[in-house]
């Protein structure tokens, strides 16, 4: 389960500015659920799912996911907890384009220390899963964006994650592949994973295995 209290995050880009990115926002997510974050740019929706992740602090309110308070733990700790939890999908993959598709997928393994072969066959399980094991010597800055799109979800994944977080995880694909996106979620919810996505993509709407839809504007919840 995911619980946000009373949730406020402000940046200090410098001594004379804030931003106020969400206030207040108050949300649970229970496991299992399918919950879409709708909202324009700039309505607080990649926030959010940045405090979920651990991957930002608060300014006030606080973040439990599996009755860990994500907000009150140190940097390392939030780490660990991302490794063992957390498959973040990004907008723009977030993949080292220089190093192949087995090692962009192999990275969220490095700091667990596993048995080479061990290692190989959860590769070898998310490649095939997701139909990137052709290209697995492949340079990712060669790849179309679909494909880079599989080498992201299967690194996402390669953790075995209880959540699944995907940020605007449609922005830059076309709708066939948005489509296939979208058939990729509901198998991995059917598999029993709590997935948030924030996105303003109407192709994510009225989804028949999406739990909920849940709207923001200028940082705050309206619906």
């Amino acid at each position: 389960m995911i619980v946000l209290n009373d949730l406020t995050k402000i940046y200090t880009p410098n001594k004379y500015t804030q931003i106020t990115a969400i206030q207040n926002i108050n949300l649970q997510v229970n496991q299992g659920e399918m919950v879409l974050l709708k909202g324009a740019s700039g309505s607080g929706k990649s926030t959010i799912l940045s405090l979920i992740a651990g991957l930002s602090k608060p300014t006030s309110g606080e973040v439990i996911v599996h009755d860990q308070h994500i907000s009150k733990l140190p940097d390392d700790f939030a780490s660990t907890f991302r490794q063992t939890y957390i498959g973040f999908i990004f907008q723009k993959y977030n993949l080292i384009p220089n190093l192949t598709v087995q090692e962009n997928i192999l990275l969220p393994l490095v700091p667990q220390n596993l048995e080479t072969n061990e290692a190989k066959a959860l590769l070898h399980e998310v490649m095939t899963h997701f139909k990137i094991e052709h290209k697995k010597d492949e340079m990712v800055k060669n790849l179309s964006g679909g494909e880079q799109q599989r080498v992201a979800i299967a690194r996402s994944q390669i953790n075995h994650p209880k959540i699944v977080i995907a940020d605007e995880p449609t922005a830059n694909l076309d709708k066939a592949l948005s489509l296939h996106f979208i058939d990729t979620l509901k198998e991995l919810k059917s598999q029993g994973k709590t997935i948030i996505v924030a996105t303003h993509d109407p192709l994510f709407f009225n989804l028949d295995f999406c739990d909920r839809t849940i709207e923001l504007s200028n940082g705050e919840i309206i619906s």
